[in-house]
């Protein structure tokens, strides 16, 4: 699977631009602030329905504009799938798969396949645990529908029941226990499946940064929930009056957590910048690799300006990785021309490379 063109128009600080891309290497080359990583989420946007790195859809258009809109077309198992997506300042956006509305954007998920490896990721080893169960959530959500499902069912039952804890009035047991049942539920499906995530994920994680790093050091990701210690309708009864007192649910699956661990150390102390930028690099290919196996489909891959903080060797070492077969279409950017042409001067796949100036694209 692969992006053969993209149409742009009012997205952030591009103001209009059509490109067609190569199937393999795409390079965006340009200064910080002139639209390279604004290219890489349009790409992003049209497989998740969604921002990456800003969830307030209004604040996606451009400044002089009410709109902006997203046309995608892909070859998929070799056929061509067009995807649509257009905002309106105060308006619900609209999202079209080959000129035919989505009753629910959740079905669009899973559909393109990608992975995106940002600077924005280092949140994931600094950030709130919030940061990775959404990692966790993402990639379930791409390749298992009723894991969508659930997840969405168990945040809504969340608030229902946070909502009667913040009441001022006094609210009956058998009321509260009608959201404890279905959060309880949802989460049973959510943990088996995070617990089946990771324990394929692991294996591969660790394969990647060992290569990345040349097998000088050793990495782990422990999966921490509160479902571990049992059942989560028992824990939500027994914290009910804690949590009423407080205001809000202490226990279930909306507290997971991974614990992320560099030679038995927590890498959030431990790490050095490479090996924080080496860590998510490692997860994001090991997400990859997930994602080619459960969907069929090879994912699109974009690298938005990691290569900075990383020694020569570990950057070689992760271009020589996504270079092989096994990796399809590529998107890179990177601020220095000379720079990426030392990093891909190896690659002997076809490339296409594009200068990005003030939101204009040039080939």
């Amino acid at each position: 699977m692969y992006l053969q063109r993209l149409s742009i128009l009012n997205y952030k600080n591009i103001v209009e631009t059509d490109v067609t891309f190569s199937p393999k290497i795409n390079c965006f080359i340009g200064r910080n602030g002139m639209g390279k990583t604004n290219l890489l989420d349009a790409v992003y946007y049209l497989s998740f329905c969604k921002s990456y790195l800003n969830p307030i859809d209004n604040q996606l258009i451009n400044y002089d504009a009410d709109f902006f809109m997203l046309q995608g077309w892909y070859e998929r198992n070799d056929k061509e799938e067009m995807v649509c997506c257009g905002v309106k300042r105060r308006q619900k956006k609209q999202f079209k798969r080959n000129k035919q509305d989505y009753e629910r954007l959740s079905d669009h998920i899973g559909l393109l396949p990608l992975v995106i490896i940002s600077p924005a990721d280092l949140q994931l080893i600094l950030g709130g645990s919030e940061e990775r169960r959404r990692f966790l959530d993402i990639i379930i959500s791409q390749y298992d529908k009723e894991y969508l499902t659930q997840l969405m069912a168990y945040n809504v039952a969340l608030r229902n029941r946070n909502a009667l804890l913040k009441s001022e009035e006094m609210v009956a047991d058998d009321v509260m226990e009608v959201y404890e049942i279905q959060m309880a539920q949802a989460a049973d499906y959510i943990f088996a499946c995070r617990i089946a995530f990771i324990e394929k994920f692991l294996p591969t994680f660790q394969r990647y940064y060992s290569q990345i790093s040349a097998n000088n050091e050793s990495v782990e990701l422990k999966y921490e929930s509160h479902l571990q210690e049992g059942g989560l309708m028992a824990q939500l009864r027994a914290s009910r009056q804690k949590d009423q007192i407080i205001g809000f649910t202490t226990r279930g699956v909306h507290k997971d957590d991974l614990g992320m661990f560099l030679e038995s150390y927590p890498i959030k102390k431990a790490g050095s910048q490479g090996q924080n930028k080496t860590y998510f690099v490692a997860m994001k290919l090991a997400q990859f690799d997930l994602l080619k196996e459960t969907s069929g489909l090879t994912p699109i891959l974009l690298i938005d300006d990691v290569f900075d903080k990383l020694d020569a060797e570990r950057v070689k070492r992760i271009v020589e990785i996504v270079s092989t077969e096994q990796f399809g279409q590529i998107f890179f950017t990177d601020t220095n021309r000379e720079h990426l042409d030392e990093v891909l001067n190896e690659v002997s796949s076809e490339m296409k490379l594009f200068s990005v100036e003030k939101g204009n694209v040039i080939c």
